[in-house]
């Protein structure tokens, strides 16, 4: 069988269900890491491994909640599926407020787990491309000049050349001048396409004013 794409980090402190888990995953083409704790996982876990989180909510210490919270706070994103032994409505709701995929109540279908996985090892790459895409914008970004970018806030305010002249002192041909540049170094084919490239660059608008007179 070829593997699935997507690596499941696997936590639950039961070593029967873990082992439960582990072989459903594997048996479906999943690659699985399973861990016993959560600070064994942490010790282990790779962020650069595409894949999803699968926790168990009820460990003694750091239950799952808290543990996909505190690696949400370092800086890391992951989809997550939550497992728990008992429908708690009020920590389900917790969990889905938290990102989490799906929170499935022990015992569940074999086929809700697995279809679960898959949308979250699928949205964990749509976060990757998306990030990817995000930094590679932010290094357009840096190749502009000073001037470039003032231009560009302006230009995704939605401001016609004469107005970005009028605003920046200058005049309505170099406006275009740098235009044509920020598009290049962009690589944007349109208005709309750049105006996207910005806001994923987290470039703020600049404020319309009216033109005098």
């Amino acid at each position: 069988m070829t593997p699935l794409p997507g690596t499941v980090f696997l936590v639950d402190d039961d070593p029967g269900v873990l082992k439960a888990l582990t072989r459903l995953l594997r048996a479906s083409g999943r690659e699985v890491r399973a861990f016993s704790s959560p600070e064994e996982f942490l010790s282990e876990h790779d962020p650069a491994i595409p894949g999803c989180l699968l926790f168990d909510v009820a460990m003694p210490g750091r239950d799952g909640l808290e543990l996909h919270r505190d690696l949400a706070a370092s800086g890391i994103e992951r989809a997550v599926v939550f497992i728990s032994g008992r429908g708690d409505i009020p920590t389900s709701v917790r969990a889905m407020k938290a990102g989490a995929v799906d929170f499935l109540t022990k015992p569940f279908d074999d086929d809700e787990l697995l279809a679960a996985v898959e949308i979250a090892i699928e949205r964990d790459g749509l976060l990757r491309r998306t990030r990817a895409e995000r930094t590679s914008i932010q290094r357009r970004v840096a190749t502009l000049t000073s001037r470039e970018h003032q231009v560009l806030e302006h230009v995704v305010s939605g401001q016609l050349n004469k107005h970005i002249a009028a605003e920046l002192g200058t005049v309505e041909k170099t406006v275009k001048v740098h235009r044509g540049r920020i598009m290049r170094k962009m690589g944007a084919g349109s208005l709309v396409e750049l105006v996207r490239l910005a806001d994923l660059a987290g470039i703020r608008p600049a404020p319309l004013r009216p033109l005098a007179g």
